[in-house]
């Protein structure tokens, strides 16, 4: 599996970097460089192609990444809106334009970077061997746990460059859960939850990876890495969202919707007891960590009623520190849509909500016709579910191969067509 162009290369090369660049306390800063790199690439290509358009073919970009780079471009208005508003000044105005464009940016650019000639295969390879990487990796954490090492080795200098909070730039072995007393491990990502939201979107990729030993060897590590997380909803996402996509991909088929008839019905006979074990499960779910539960739902009541009383159509402009009831938490994080409408208002609420909304049936639609439309859909699914507990633009950065699938998936040349070929040739 070798990189055939520039981009593949790009991509190739930064995927299996993550650790190389994690390790340097650069990882935060190589999504953006990669985004914009490609960005100037796609732009090439399209340069090329007015100068010479038999010689040069003009990149294929399909209505989904310009629906999103609309939508993202339309949240920094949001931003920039609500700060005058409120009547911040020109410096944080800046500030907040560079944190977008480290952010919901990336959202669009590696959307619409699926629009380049790269393979599905050659972004599932490349997972798959980080996933590798990882489980080589793992046990020098767990030794440095046993023998009382240092949680925290060294904050990289590249801390300068800015960023959401020096543990972005952390190199950790592990952690201790203060509410527990156990150790978690964050591994490559800036805080335990967000490594079970990568070990879910990788665990999708492993899961079409063609070459037996780096499929069950990267599923085990991304099993692993959702574990080791102790994140309760990595763990509930894990097969949930998988299985669902891939029941999704399958209702075409006459047979599967007789299925799912019979299925509703036994489901609507059946309702109360199911009600009642799902009720039973959320609550111990809640009481699992009660003392997160408490914080992220007093969280969210705050976001709500203040973006609601005070800045309901552009938001507060930025987020701000929370009373001691919340720990001194951001109000608006922990959570994408109650942070959009806490700092951006409804406005910035929708720049999201619509263009996931239309890619969700885009993903479903391509799903029936190749693996390249399925992992997309489970991606997107991925999103969505954690965008109850997590901001997707600060973890955008981590989940980008999974956001350039889809865009391989919503664009006009269809990424399976490649992939098949060079499967051929491999075998």
């Amino acid at each position: 599996m070798a990189p055939r162009n520039t981009e593949e290369v790009i991509v190739w090369r930064a995927i299996l970097g993550t650790w190389p660049a994690y390790i340097t306390g650069t990882l935060y800063l190589v999504a953006p460089v990669v985004a914009w790199c490609l960005v100037y690439v796609l732009a090439k290509r399209f340069m090329l192609h007015l100068c010479d358009a038999k010689s040069h073919a003009k990149p294929q970009v399909g209505l989904i990444p310009i629906i999103w780079i609309i939508g993202m471009l339309f949240m920094e208005v949001t931003l920039v809106v609500g700060q005058i508003d409120n009547h911040f000044g020109l410096p944080l105005i800046i500030k907040s334009t560079i944190g977008w464009a480290k952010g919901w940016a990336l959202l669009a650019i590696f959307i619409l970077i699926g629009s380049l000639n790269i393979r599905t295969d050659l972004i599932i390879r490349a997972c798959s061997l980080v996933c590798i990487h990882t489980l080589c990796i793992f046990p020098i954490c767990v030794i440095a746990w046993l023998i009382g090492f240092n949680e925290v080795l060294y904050i990289s200098p590249a801390k300068v460059v800015g960023g959401p909070g020096p543990e972005f730039f952390e190199v950790r072995l592990y952690e201790i859960d203060p509410s527990t007393g156990f150790p978690r491990w964050r591994l490559f990502t800036p805080w335990a939850p967000a490594l079970g939201m990568v070990g879910n979107v990788y665990f999708v990729m492993c899961l079409y990876e063609k070459r037996k030993l780096y499929k069950y060897l990267g599923l085990f590590s991304c099993v692993l890495m959702v574990l080791i997380s102790f994140s309760r909803l990595g763990i509930i996402v894990l097969f949930g969202v998988a299985s669902v996509a891939y029941y999704m991909s399958l209702m075409s088929r006459p047979a599967i919707l007789w299925l799912s008839g019979i299925f509703i019905m036994i489901l609507g006979i059946v309702a109360p007891a199911i009600l009642a074990s799902v009720d039973f499960v959320v609550e111990k779910f809640r009481s699992a960590r009660a003392g997160s539960s408490r914080v992220r739902s007093t969280l969210a009541q705050i976001s709500v009623e203040r973006w609601r009383e005070e800045a309901p159509w552009w938001g507060h402009g930025v987020m701000e520190r929370g009373p001691h009831l919340v720990e001194y938490m951001m109000i608006g994080s922990h959570h994408t849509w109650f942070g959009l409408l806490y700092v951006k208002g409804i406005m910035g609420f929708l720049s999201l909500a619509i263009p996931m909304f239309i890619t969700f049936f885009a993903t479903w639609w391509s799903a029936f016709s190749g693996y390249s439309g399925r992992v997309a859909l489970c991606v997107l699914m991925l999103l969505f579910a954690y965008s109850f507990g997590e901001n997707l633009e600060i973890l955008a950065y981590l989940i980008w191969p999974g956001l350039v699938v889809i865009g391989i998936s919503c664009s006009k040349r269809h990424g399976d067509v490649t992939s098949q070929s060079s499967a051929v040739n491999a075998q």
